[in-house]
């Protein structure tokens, strides 16, 4: 059964473009934009984003339309004793489907959203407390509201009507990671709906996959058109869209800025994560990747500064109506998605249209990041096992099994310590430094042992176009050393996790986090170890062969390695591996792919 591709050109870039748009573009590049210096953050933004994000992203997608094969295979062929990539983005990509649970948060507060009264506004709900008030309150001043802050939790002797919402209604917060307690079954519900709908989009791989992002991705940009236009026409959206902008170029000799827009160029880009090659995978050999990179990079980027405007210009609205500064009401993350936006859409005429318009907004934006993560690794192991898999029926047992077993062991996110587990596994699991040792690795792979010239000419015999010098010079030395700079200082900077509250998480829950943390960067390491042993030859004659690409035919006089992983021959002339390699004449790399 042969390897699927995509039925038209516009399903891979909609898929492509779902996958990297997702809830950082608008939960945390405009709070970087402000925190950083306003317009001044995209000058970091923009040359790291060149530097990093952009050949990064090229790399990994012309190397999937190159290999045709997903994420272990495609690193497997290209360089043997990197093979461990390729298993470590499998590990990465296993612990990114907690991202769910967000989903799950942002469809509670989508059923919510229809009712006569946001629950969210009042303090007469049973999950209220003594302390409990309503920011709409009449007597509610600058003061009162800069106690009760912003964050995902409170310290203040009050706490607000969205915040108990959130905390009390929602997450039914425990007290720590320790007291994990009941689950809550309306959100349980609500997670299991999540999980269905991502096999549903995915189960039969890229025929039922580029038809769901019609929607997913599409949808998404509609909605953020209407928040856009509805919160520039509000009073005080000027407001926050300068205090958005507002530049500040001392920012610039700080370096933590610069880290942090290199951080946010990886996750917005989504590279280290496997998706892009394995969406690119699906293309004809013909397509032309150099240019669809170029413009898919593009495009995120310009959905992240926009979506600025559409976050900022409401909160300038919020600020105004309550009348403090735009310090008080400016959050990231969670606390922006439901918290802050939920307190605002309160503020609106019919607040429940506009409460609708966001969460949908939300719940697509995740859905196709994260059901193409699940494609991620569905076509890993149908690329790994092509006999077995590609029998009827075998994807969609596997992917049932993989989510059904995914969803029980997740139930933990939806107790009432679901939310420290979150923290934990969100702040290990796949962290930022897991992902830079992955980059780094995979720039050496291509820069070095495929070799940048040797990349360049594939995308130029699939596309027509040969990239940039700069992009050559960027996966050879650039870019791998500012993934090594950004592992140092984000080592060195490194702190204990803490829960919002500042609760200090127990001794073994942080010895946990470092297993999930080692477990797939520690991938690389063991993998190119055990293909050393399987090697035969001299240390040296190992090394050199297993950095080679794997050819599918090869002639006798020639070490290589077979398709199906077979150990590595001598030359079978006997002779020694240079003599063998420099009797055989150079062959053309992409005919025997």
């Amino acid at each position: 059964m042969e390897r699927e591709q995509w039925t038209q050109k516009r399903e891979y870039i909609l898929s492509m473009a779902g996958y990297m748009v997702g809830l950082g573009n608008v939960w945390r590049f405009p709070y970087l934009c402000y925190k950083n210096g306003g317009g001044v953050f995209l000058l970091p933004y923009c040359v790291l984003a060149l530097l990093s994000g952009v050949p990064l992203f090229l790399m990994e997608n012309a190397l999937g339309q190159f290999t045709q094969e997903g994420t272990i295979t495609c690193w497997k062929k290209l360089c043997p004793l990197l093979e461990g990539i390729g298993y470590a983005i499998m590990v990465i990509r296993a612990y990114s489907t907690i991202y769910l649970v967000i989903l799950a948060y942002s469809l509670f507060y989508l059923l919510s959203s229809f009712a006569s009264v946001l629950p969210w506004t009042t303090c007469s709900n049973d999950w209220n407390t003594d302390s409990c008030v309503e920011l709409t309150a009449p007597n509610m001043t600058s003061r009162h509201y800069a106690e009760l802050g912003g964050n995902w939790t409170s310290k203040a002797p009050n706490s607000s009507a969205v915040m108990e919402f959130w905390e009390r209604r929602v997450l039914s917060m425990s007290g720590g990671i320790e007291e994990l307690g009941s689950v809550q079954w309306e959100l349980c519900a609500c997670f299991l709906a999540c999980w269905l709908a991502c096999y549903f989009c995915i189960w039969k791989g890229v025929k039922s996959t580029g038809k769901v992002v019609y929607v997913t991705a599409v949808f998404p940009y509609v909605m953020l058109v209407i928040l856009l236009v509805r919160g520039l026409t509000l009073p005080g959206a000027w407001q926050g869209v300068v205090y958005y902008l507002r530049p500040d170029f001392t920012r610039l000799t700080h370096l933590q800025v610069w880290i942090e827009a290199g951080t946010q160029v990886f996750y917005s880009y989504g590279v280290a994560s496997g998706t892009i090659n394995t969406l690119g995978s699906y293309n004809k050999k013909n397509n032309n990747c150099y240019k669809d990179s170029l413009w898919l990079c593009a495009l995120n980027s310009a959905t992240s500064f926009v979506a600025g405007f559409a976050v900022f210009s409401i909160l300038g609205f919020m600020a105004l109506q309550q009348g403090v500064t735009m310090d008080n009401v400016v959050e990231s993350g969670p606390g922006l998605a439901f918290i802050a936006f939920p307190q605002a859409v309160a503020m609106m005429p019919v607040p429940q249209f506009w409460a609708v318009c966001f969460f949908i907004m939300l719940i697509m934006l995740g859905l196709d990041t994260v059901f193409a993560g699940l494609e991620t690794i569905a076509s890993s192991v149908s690329d790994l096992f092509p006999g077995q898999m590609r029998q009827p029926w075998r994807r969609e047992m596997f992917l049932a099994v993989f989510c059904l077993v995914s969803f029980l062991v997740q139930i933990l996110l939806v107790t009432e310590g679901g939310i420290y587990v979150f923290q934990l596994l969100d702040y290990y699991g796949g962290n930022g430094a897991c992902q830079l040792c992955v980059a780094l690795a995979e720039c050496v792979a291509v820069g070095w042992a495929f070799g940048a010239d040797r990349m360049c000419d594939a995308i130029k015999d699939m596309s027509g176009q040969r990239p940039c010098l700069l992009f050559k010079y960027c996966w050879r030395y650039i870019t791998p050393l500012l993934c090594l700079a950004s592992f140092i200082h984000y080592t060195v900077e490194s702190e204990p996790l803490t829960s919002n509250r500042g609760h200090q998480f127990p001794g073994w829950a942080y010895g946990l986090g470092w297993v999930m943390a080692l477990s797939s960067v520690l991938m690389i390491p063991l993998w190119a170890t055990l293909n050393i042993c399987r090697t035969k030859g001299s240390l040296r004659e190992r090394l050199s062969v297993l950095c080679r690409p794997v050819e599918e035919e090869y002639s006798a006089g020639l070490p290589c390695q077979t398709e199906m992983g077979d150990p590595i021959l001598h030359p079978a002339s006997g002779g020694s591996l240079e003599e063998a390699t420099e009797a055989t004449p150079p062959r053309d790399f992409r005919k025997k792919m």
